[in-house]
Order: C-alpha cells, then structure tokens, then sequence
C-alpha cells in the first residue's frame, strides 16, 4: 500500500500474517517506486511492515525450478531498482526481517529496526542461498560475518544487526516511531535534488559491484542450485512439511 504525504512516501506491506512478498507483491512494490520516482514533491520513502514482521521473505512457493528464473528475474529488478533510486530509502523494521525481506530492508539507504526484530538468511536451510545477499552483504557487515549469516542460515536481534551494520540504529518499540519522524525532519531541511546526487555519487562504485555480482550469483542460482537434487529437495521437503533428505548432490 502506498501513501503520499507531503515529500514523504511511506510502502506499507499489507499481506497477513508475514508480509511474504509474492510476485504480485514485487510488482505492487515497483510499481510504487516509479509512482514516488516521478513524484517531484517526494523526498524519502519509508518501507515498513506489520509488528509482527516486516517481511519474512519472498514466497517458498516460488521458489520451484519451473518459477524460479521469473521470481529472481523481478525480484532481482526490484533490488536492481532500489539500489539506483533517486530518492532516500529508509527501512523501519519490525518482527521477522527474513531472506528477501532482509536483502529488500539492508538495501535501504538508512535502516532503523526493533532491538527485538529477528533477521536472517535461512535460505541455506531450505536448499537455497540468498543472492543479494551473497553480492552485497560482505559489503555492509564484513566477510566472515555475512558467511556466518549465509552459510549457517542462524538469526540474530536487531540490536546485533545495527552492531552488525546491517542497521543503523535498533530502538526499543516504543522508540522506532519516533526515530523515523527525528530522521525524516532532519531530511526534509535539506534539498531534494542534492541529495539525489549525493546518492548517485556515494553508490556509484557499489552500484557496478552489485550488477556484477548479483548477475554472477543469479546465474549460479539457476544453472547450478537448480540442477543439483538438493537444491529441490529443499523446498519440496518445505512444502510437504517435513525434514528434507539431503543426498548431498
């Protein structure tokens, strides 16, 4: 759901009770970005959740190789998208901040979360792995950490992702509301079309970084991941509600 007031944007996820993002959430979600993009008036955009989650990933159920090049293909658009947006991003983070929801969340410009929301990136215990993840979030928390995070597929609180990097700041409940509207006054003091530019020049490098390395881990994704027996078992095994049996190829 999208909401304009004044210069700033507030993306409101509305799919109970997790905020999965499904493919036709990913398109609501662009499409809500070139509607603030073209919107001269707007200065900042808040993305942000339920208490309960803020997202807990895109839906396992298109995770299936028959929809996986579509899913990755939107998905990875939309990352691609909000990674060059013109405007300041900001990701308030409450609940379940999992998978695609953290890889959406940690690619927002600023990020205050919950000191007791719970992020990761469980994909590692479906079968899978995160590829925004893999390409960026090196970047953001240090090697050995995002491996940790990867490769172990474990959570941690939003006290620890801002100790992390992953957050710029964790806040009590209470406190979240009121950090959000203490950060969007000092942004609107500022120029629109400054900051724009500002933007552009601090990603510039980070910007040619993800291109290559989310093409590179899409590209492992579907023409490696998904030909092993492994990588099917994974969310077969979720679907049908049970523990997958791994064969180890």
């Amino acid at each position: 759901m999208l909401e304009l007031t004044g210069s700033v944007a507030l993306i409101q996820f509305n799919h109970p009770p997790v905020n999965v993002l499904d493919l036709q959430m990913i398109d609501e979600i662009s499409t809500a970005l070139e509607t603030i993009e073209s919107n001269s008036q707007a200065l900042a955009v808040v993305f942000a959740g339920s208490k309960r989650a803020f997202s807990s990933g895109v839906d396992v159920t298109i995770h299936t190789p028959d929809k996986v090049p579509a899913m990755l293909q939107k998905f990875h658009a939309l990352i691609g998208k909000l990674a060059k947006f013109p405007k300041v991003t900001i990701a308030e983070v409450s609940g379940l901040c999992l998978g695609g929801g953290a890889e959406l969340a940690m690619m927002c410009d600023l990020v205050h979360t919950a000191e007791n929301a719970t992020w990761g990136f469980p994909e590692i215990t479906l079968g899978c792995y995160p590829p925004v993840a893999c390409a960026a979030l090196a970047a953001l928390v240090g090697q050995k950490r995002a491996a940790d995070l990867i490769l172990t597929g474990r959570t941690i609180t939003g006290k620890e992702a801002a100790e992390w990097g992953l957050a710029n700041r964790a806040y009590s409940e209470g406190g979240l509301k009121e950090a959000l509207k203490d950060t969007l006054d000092y942004l609107l003091d500022l120029s629109p079309a400054v900051l724009a530019v500002a933007k552009k020049a601090f990603y510039a490098w980070d910007s040619i970084h993800l291109d290559k390395g989310l093409a590179r881990a899409e590209k492992i994704y579907i023409e490696e991941l998904m030909q092993t027996q492994d990588g099917q078992e994974g969310i077969k095994a979720w679907l049908e509600d049970r523990d997958p049996v791994w064969k180890g190829k």
